[in-house]
């Protein structure tokens, strides 16, 4: 039974819930982690890992994203974002980094004209490595640039804004219906994020094959006073899904958790409320491929005239409690291997990612990510 409290007179609110509030609940038998399967499906296409990566020029070099398909999951260029704009990438996230107190630098940046013939340059270069290629447009301009990136490679085309809808609307521009542009692709869509049953539910009958659910790390709770309660839209998201698969007969539409995750058991707690898998974003800054070298900032931050995102140092959680430098002074030189699959000599969950998430699993009893979606919850 949701639960609603009178905010004031003739005004009501839902109670919601964060996954730093949800916990997890073994039962009688536990498994062990050697045991625990975390492959994940979404179409034609299997990852070790149900992990994605958030996509920002922070994290997305031809690097990172190469390594983060052999490590079993799936990275996630942003077309809009400095691999279309500057042939020195290195050099203008540099620039960036420089003074990350003034987001000036990020407009200019991002300012500097669309080059599709250098975007198509990098995709390519992606798909040559022989990992998945998946590529993210915004709504505004998906009906322009979802050609050329699959000209150049992409596998996966993800449509994704802070928060969308199935038909994004424009005074003076041609309205984008998400059910008849998505019929028009022969690759997978993944769209978001959404906060709420009715968006997912919309999404999913415009023929997205994912939905992604929340907004990523950002500053929309500040900006526009939108604070995605995580563990209650996932599941609220996952209802959605299960209606639209008794609505269709047997067409599944996987759910990705976009938001409030940091830890390990931040990721278990997401796919335990509903979500197949993932988007990380800062805790994978802390690998020695991401482009911040050592500073995160969502794609949001580098909006022209309203930025909704900051550039932030990142490392791990131990070395902020035990130092007094800076994390990014502090941050040890990791690869993202061992962030992703260690060993890890972090007790705080931000290392190891995936052998957390099977620990988790294996202490509740579960081998699959299907099926641990089950799992008990509590409120803490």
């Amino acid at each position: 039974m949701r639960d609603y409290v009178e905010i004031g007179i003739g005004r009501e609110a839902r109670r919601t819930y964060d996954l730093d509030q949800v916990s997890l609940v073994p039962t009688r038998r536990t498994r062990s982690s050697k045991d625990v399967d975390t492959t994940w499906h979404i179409d034609a296409y299997t990852f070790d890992t149900p992990l994605v990566s958030h996509p920002t020029d922070a994290l997305a070099t031809p690097e990172f994203i190469i390594e983060m398909g052999k490590q079993g999951g799936l990275g996630v260029i942003n077309a809009e974002g400095l691999w279309g704009r500057h042939r020195d990438l290195e050099g203008a996230i540099a620039q960036v980094t420089s003074n990350p107190q003034d987001l000036s630098n990020l407009q200019q940046l991002h300012a500097a004209e669309l080059n599709e013939e250098l975007l198509s340059e990098r995709i390519s270069q992606v798909r040559d490595s022989g990992v998945t290629v998946a590529v993210r447009v915004s709504p505004q301009r998906a009906r322009e640039l979802a050609p050329v990136v699959i000209k150049a490679g992409a596998e996966i085309l993800f449509i994704q804004g802070t928060l969308i809808s199935a038909e994004h609307v424009q005074q003076g521009g041609q309205p984008l219906n998400l059910k008849e542009f998505i019929g028009t692709l022969d690759i997978p869509v993944i769209a978001g994020g959404v906060a709420d049953y009715t968006t997912a539910l919309h999404l999913m009958r415009a023929g997205a094959a994912g939905v992604i659910v929340g907004s990523g790390v950002n500053t929309n709770a500040e900006t526009v006073g939108i604070d995605v309660p995580m563990a209650t839209t996932i599941a609220d998201v996952a209802a959605a899904r299960r209606d639209y698969l008794d609505e269709t007969g047997g067409r599944y539409v996987h759910l990705l958790a976009d938001g409030d995750i940091h830890t390990s058991a931040d990721i278990a707690k997401a796919i335990a409320c509903g979500a197949d898998g993932v988007v990380l974003g800062p805790v994978l800054a802390q690998a020695a491929e991401a482009g911040g070298k050592g500073y995160y900032w969502p794609s949001t931050a580098g909006h022209p005239r309203f930025p909704r995102g900051i550039i932030e140092p990142v490392g791990s959680a131990l070395a902020e409690v035990y130092t007094p430098a800076s994390a990014a002074a502090a941050r040890v030189e990791l690869s993202l291997e061992v962030v992703l699959h260690g060993p890890s000599n972090d007790p705080l969950g931000q290392l190891n990612l995936v052998g957390g998430l099977k620990r988790a699993m294996a202490k509740c009893g579960y081998t699959d990510l299907k099926s641990f979606q089950k799992v008990g919850l509590a409120i803490r």
